[in-house]
């Protein structure tokens, strides 16, 4: 998995500092639905306006946002999108105030106005790595997070932007857990003292970091931390991961207080008692446990599943547990007896639980879809009785053995009572030759083109083979790398750095721009930045207009534009049809600002108001100077020579050089201009200088192979062919083309021409 940066993490702080990307998320269908995998879920009762209460679910999803829905009797409805993160959601937890608070794989915390339109308010950038889970007190709005960097923080949301303590950060001697706790007895977790809270760093605006604060990874934790608990009053904090134990701390200190070994591998899932008295953990090892913090001590094991176990849900007298996992199972455990009945089994491995009230258990998988089970309360005798129960045993893989036996149960339910349904999640791509279309397969085996200059899906081929498809679309055309991407998101991330995103160019006319020339040639790069920030630059410049300067002249729009000589403002709004992205399903922006950490906004949001401080500077030069940088390997090196056996004139004894993009046909109006057979031509007129042997022959624009052949008349003009490597070219190749897939060697390209007999 690739890492995304953090102004967080300050261990390469004396590295000379890379320039910022930015990257675009395509998107083909509307806002309303997840594109991949959902990692966390919460449900909340709210009040609504007249007097009514609802039923709300939060999910948060592999595609990078949350979504807020309201639940109704047989349908859910998206109300609002939280769109800032810019990689996995992991963790959402909702307090007691109304503040949803989420972590992720970008390394950041944040937090959201839960029931407003999606508003981030504060951007935590703590963890020097993934943040994997949160916790919540209930009664107060203290929230733990923990990640892959063995980091433990307690966050006091109410005290502003820096951790109310760092879980470990006391030197504790570590000692194997034998059944004592290893620093004396058990303390007496009462009381509600803090430690106090530093104004400095504090986080005065959304979405910005907390400043002046180094993390510091929890001493307690020597590896990576997947699951956390708290309990209800916030003095009990419970975490595990790959250490295989579970830790217990004093959130209100940062003191570890314990270490419980027994799992045989990872700790995935943690749930404690209101109390905080009694903890489950769920393993991939199969195995749930029950532990009692008071005895330290293991109660008992459960043998449910036959694979890992990831999401644990327990109903409020704390005396049945719901589980799932990787075997698609979710399975309910009774803790006293230790009967387990299997509720129902999904497509995909569980990743999340959540109860709807007593009736209700939400289901996240790793498809983008939702689904809303009946919970055993809600079922009938007759479908009791049909359903098989067993003892969960208590040594690892039980159930396995038991199933390879035979004994497989009957699911309870067979279908979901409700299902939110997601959009299938790209799961291959390739990027075709022309550097502007990509091929793309989703998880349904839906093959479409996009094209990726526009954003747009230009063509649903359907489920059909993606490598025939790709071998049909095969061209041969040879363009930079301008872009990279991936699909991490579920869609498609066209990613952008400086200097290589301005290294591909294409003729104005192969892009059908009205009134073009046929030398006028558009960056790819810098035209694609145009069409992303249309909106950014009209708000600009209503900005400009509407702010006098000091001497009372009033701001021009002459600052946007993507060139400082561009002449009309007209000019500067233009957008080139190929560059039109569509507004109905706006493309997001990602980039990393210079302070908040990184960031995610869809175009249509951006409000002219982002600086340097949120965009890289190279986009703002682009965008407003039309500043790009110097572009290397932009020419194409190449001699001429008459080929062998013929009685063309020697031509020139130099090397030419001529933009990549320079087709063949412009070469041939080269060789015609430059021949002479009948009279002298006036090399006045050409922008190509006769070189002697070995000198550079510089070809500094398209002028020198300009199609202007008024020395010939049409029926006396000669037919010329150029070769390379014995091999005739077509008139619409590129020299680039021509390197790569004809000449196939590092040296300058060497061409032949020669005359065909006129027939």
């Amino acid at each position: 998995m690739h890492r995304v940066g953090s102004s967080g993490n300050t261990s390469n702080a004396s590295r000379p500092r890379k320039e910022r990307r930015l990257t675009y998320v395509l998107s083909d269908s509307n806002d309303s639905k997840h594109c991949s995998g959902i990692n966390c879920l919460t449900v909340s009762c709210s009040p609504l306006h007249g007097g009514r209460s609802s039923d709300f679910l939060f999910s948060g999803s592999r595609d990078g946002t949350l979504k807020r829905w309201e639940l109704r009797d047989d349908a859910a409805v998206c109300c609002a999108t939280f769109e800032s993160h810019v990689d996995w959601v992991n963790d959402a937890v909702l307090t007691s105030s109304g503040t949803l608070v989420s972590c992720s794989s970008d390394t950041t915390i944040k937090t959201w106005r839960a029931f407003s339109d999606g508003i981030c308010t504060k951007t935590f950038c703590q963890h020097s790595d993934y943040v994997t889970s949160l916790a919540v007190a209930m009664h107060s709005n203290i929230v733990a997070s923990g990640g892959l960097g063995g980091e433990v923080f307690v966050w006091d949301l109410e005290s502003a932007s820096i951790p109310v303590s760092k879980a470990g950060g006391e030197s504790l001697d570590e000692v194997g857990y034998d059944g004592h706790f290893s620093s004396g007895t058990m303390s007496q977790l009462a009381g509600n003292d803090r430690l106090p809270i530093s104004n400095h760093g504090s986080t005065p605006s959304s979405a910005s970091s907390s400043q002046g604060y180094t993390p510091i990874s929890a001493k307690g934790h020597k590896e990576s931390v997947y699951a956390l608990a708290m309990n209800d009053a916030g003095t009990i904090l419970v975490s595990g991961g790959t250490e295989k134990a579970v830790r217990v701390w004093d959130p209100r200190s940062g003191t570890k207080q314990m270490k419980l070994k027994g799992h045989s591998d990872n700790i995935r899932a943690l749930v404690l008692d209101p109390s905080g008295r009694f903890c489950l953990s769920g393993s991939s090892d199969s195995m749930i446990r029950l532990w009692d913090l008071g005895q330290q001590r293991c109660l008992h094991s459960y043998a449910v599943h036959t694979d890992s176990v990831w999401a644990l849900a327990v109903t409020p007298p704390f005396t049945h547990v719901y589980s799932g996992g990787r075997d698609f199972s979710v399975y309910l455990t009774d803790l006293s007896s230790r009967e387990s009945i299997l509720i129902c089994t999904e497509e995909n491995p569980v990743l999340r639980l959540a109860f709807q009230g007593d009736d209700w258990l939400w289901l996240a998988t790793s498809d983008s879809s939702l689904h809303r089970w009946l919970t055993k309360d809600r079922r009938s005798t007759k479908n009791l009785q049909r359903a098989s129960s067993f003892v969960a045993g208590s040594l690892p893989f039980a159930r396995a053995r038991a199933c390879l036996e035979g004994s497989a149960p009957v699911p309870l339910n067979l279908e979901p009572a409700l299902v939110i349904p997601g959009t299938a999640g790209i799961v291959r791509h390739a990027i075709l030759n022309d550097r502007r279309h990509v091929l793309t397969k989703d998880a349904d085996g839906v093959v479409k083109l996009w094209e990726i200059t526009r954003g747009s899906v230009i063509n649903d081929f359907g489920k059909i083979s993606f490598e025939e498809k790709e071998k049909e679309l095969f061209e041969m055309v040879s363009v930079p790398a301008w872009f990279t991407m991936d699909t991490r998101l579920g869609s498609i991330s066209v990613h952008l750095d400086t200097p290589q995103c301005f290294s591909a160019e294409m003729y104005a006319v192969d892009l059908h721009v009205p009134g073009a020339s046929e030398e006028q040639k558009v960056n790819l790069g810098q035209e694609t930045l145009h069409g992303l920030f249309t909106q950014w630059l009209a708000c600009r410049r209503q900005r400009a207009l509407a702010l006098p300067v000091a001497n009372g002249d009033v701001l021009g729009g002459n600052h946007v534009g993507r060139g400082a000589n561009s002449d009309t403002d007209n000019h500067y709004a233009r957008v080139l049809p190929a560059f039109e992205f569509s507004m109905s399903s706006p493309p997001s922006i990602i980039t990393e600002g210079s302070q908040g950490g990184p960031w995610r906004k869809k175009i249509t949001d951006l409000d002219g108001t982002e600086d340097e401080k949120d965009l890289p500077t190279w986009v703002i030069d682009s965008l407003l100077q039309g500043r790009i940088p110097a572009r290397d390997h932009a020419k194409c090196s190449f001699y001429l020579h008459p080929y062998e056996g013929t009685t063309v004139q020697v031509l020139t004894q130099g090397k030419l050089s001529a933009p990549r993009i320079l087709r063949i046909n412009k070469v041939v109006n080269y060789v015609l201009e430059k021949m002479v057979l009948d009279r002298p031509l006036d090399d006045s007129n050409s922008d190509a200088t006769s070189g002697h042997s070995g000198s550079q022959q510089q070809v500094v624009s398209n002028s020198g192979f300009r199609s202007g052949m008024r020395v010939w008349q049409q029926k006396f003009k000669p037919e010329v062919e150029i070769l390379c490597n014995n091999q005739v070219l077509p008139p619409d190749m590129s020299l680039a083309t021509v390197r790569t897939y004809v000449w196939k060697k590092p040296e300058d390209l060497l061409l032949y021409y020669r005359l065909v007999a006129n027939h």
